[in-house]
């Protein structure tokens, strides 16, 4: 991720939940230091762990963060990731907020992880899908990709997807593909969804660099792979998920793209134990 996106996006973040200052915090003084260990509850993925470094930055430099699992790594159950040392008030401000972050992020790595494992193909790989969270598409996509999964196009701006709708206002796939690869640079990707073998020949015709096979079976999936030439990327998409999943290892198909991904996880369960005068509370 982007440090300095990642730094702005946490500020937001930070400010709506403190707003002016920690109201419960007023038990503390500037003095009162402590250390918090960041603990998995549940196994699973890590994903953002720097993002504790990042935020508590944010709040004071002084704040000591030591990171004990990378992401991509698998933590067991009540596996320590994070060691923060510093100003009890400022722990308290930042946990709520980053715990949240990371409880999400580390649920679709996981996610992720089990539909790679799933599928088990060196062949075909898993994508995502604008199917995000509004102002967390960053950190999502990047939980995907510390899942073992690739990123599909990151917006409208970065690549042409041309749906139904497109299609329908255009007149014909012939004519959309047309009109855009005319309008567009020669660097841009153009991807094409079809739902029936006529769509799908013509869409062959068309020669755009992906071809998206929406709600098919597996069986048909496998037979519309046979008529694409290898210079186009083939795609299926459409209500995969982990439970349907390997029945589609042995299409041929090039991409797997899965909304469920980042728009069904639930977050991983994650802590924060602090100790203060050797008294410890614990925060969930």
């Amino acid at each position: 991720m982007n440090a300095l996106k990642v730094k702005e996006a946490l500020k937001l973040f930070l400010l709506e939940d403190i707003g002016d200052g920690d109201l419960s915090s007023v038990l503390f003084t500037d003095t009162d230091q402590g250390e918090a260990i960041i603990r998995f509850k549940e196994a699973g993925i890590l994903a953002g762990v720097q993002c504790f470094k990042w935020g508590y930055e944010l709040l004071d430099p002084s704040i000591e963060v030591e990171v004990l699992k990378q992401d991509g790594e698998h933590v067991e159950i009540g596996e320590a990731i994070v060691r923060i040392k510093g100003s009890v008030a400022t722990l308290l401000a930042g946990e709520r907020v980053l715990l949240n972050l990371i409880q999400r992020m580390s649920a679709i790595a996981t996610l992720t992880h089990s539909c790679v494992t799933t599928l088990n193909s060196s062949h075909t790989r898993i994508v995502d899908t604008r199917k995000t969270t509004p102002g967390l598409r960053m950190f999502e996509k990047y939980a995907v990709r510390m899942g073992g999964g690739v990123n599909h196009r990151n917006g409208l701006y970065d690549a042409v997807m041309l749906k139904d709708n497109h299609i329908a206002a255009a007149g014909s796939i012939s004519r959309a593909v047309t009109l855009v690869r005319s309008k567009v640079g020669h660097t841009v990707a153009i991807e094409v969804e079809v739902e029936t073998e006529e769509q799908l020949l013509e869409a062959i015709e068309a020669k755009p660099s992906i071809i998206m096979l929406d709600n098919q079976t597996p069986e048909m999936i496998s037979k519309w792979v046979q008529l694409v030439p290898n210079t186009i990327i083939t795609e299926a998409s459409g209500g995969i998920d982990l439970q349907s999943l390997a029945s589609y290892g042995s299409t041929g198909v090039d991409v797997i793209s899965i909304g469920a991904l980042t728009h069904s996880v639930s977050n991983l369960d994650i802590s924060m134990n602090l100790a203060v005068s050797h008294k410890e509370a614990v925060f969930v």
